[in-house]
């Protein structure tokens, strides 16, 4: 894979520390006879590590200048499986199908631009991953796996927690990646939660949540005011608050709670 200039337009930084590669293997904890799940497999040194666990592995790649490396540097391999496409515009469904019956695991290095959308998309397609492992910017992690009450902690925080416990498990320098990024990444671990959370309308507790955070540094009562506040404020009472409060101070459960109660 010598001589590969990394693209711009696909956020490409290309992680080359083989302890952090190794390290992160390791704390996945992947059982055998799984699914693993690459997303954005780039140079393949990540894949290179994976590949060797007694496992399936599925990768996406956008960038199909790659395609000629990563076959010959795989070409023994049987248990992989390449897609060169966007992520994004796959049907995940169908893609998976083969592989149904197996545990299914997301291990992935993201470009930081879109680091929401493909969390959103697995989400979405439903496949119930086991367990996600994703490098993605520090700030980015850090909001992931925020607690209510500190500056970091916004609707995609509470977004997050409806579906996966979330814990940051350790810090990648910059220099670990080539080319070098301007910032650190953070690997974090996604893993689903056993919390059954009882919402009597899905939609409306993640439009109201994603309302109450849309200016931070405003008041609850600021950003929802085409709620019924009075309903609200009710519910708010019952954990001594009212509508001053700002929507970082408040927990998943007390969103819940609020919509509910609308």
């Amino acid at each position: 894979m010598e001589q590969i200039r990394p693209k711009k337009k696909f956020g490409q930084n290309f992680l080359i520390d083989n302890n952090i590669l190794n390290k992160i293997v390791k704390i996945a904890e992947i059982e055998p006879n799984s699914l693993v799940i690459e997303i954005g497999i780039g140079t393949g040194n990540l894949t290179e590590q994976l590949i060797k666990e007694k496992i399936t592995l599925l990768g996406y790649e956008i960038d199909n200048s790659l395609k000629e490396g990563l076959d010959k540097k795989f070409n023994n391999y049987s248990n992989l499986n390449v897609v060169y496409d966007d992520f994004l515009k796959r049907n995940l469904k169908e893609d998976l199908k083969p592989y149904e019956n197996k545990t299914k695991y997301v291990i992935a290095n993201l470009p930081y631009y879109i680091t929401t959308p493909i969390i959103t998309k697995i989400i979405e397609s439903d496949f119930n991953p086991q367990k996600m492992l994703l490098m993605v910017q520090k700030e980015v992690g850090d909001r992931l796996a925020a607690q209510p009450g500190t500056k970091a902690y916004g609707s995609l925080t509470v977004f997050i927690k409806y579906y996966f416990e979330v814990k940051k498990m350790f810090l990648v320098s910059k220099n670990a990646f080539f080319p070098k990024p301007n910032v650190d990444s953070l690997i974090v671990k996604f893993e689903k939660t056993p919390i059954k959370y009882e919402v009597n309308n899905e939609k409306l507790f993640f439009k109201f949540v994603k309302d109450a955070f849309v200016q931070k540094r405003k008041t609850l009562k600021n950003n929802i005011k085409n709620y019924d506040l009075i309903k609200v404020e009710e519910t708010l009472k019952k954990y001594n608050l009212d509508l001053t409060v700002r929507a970082e101070k408040l927990s998943i459960e007390q969103f819940i709670d609020i919509t509910n109660n609308l």
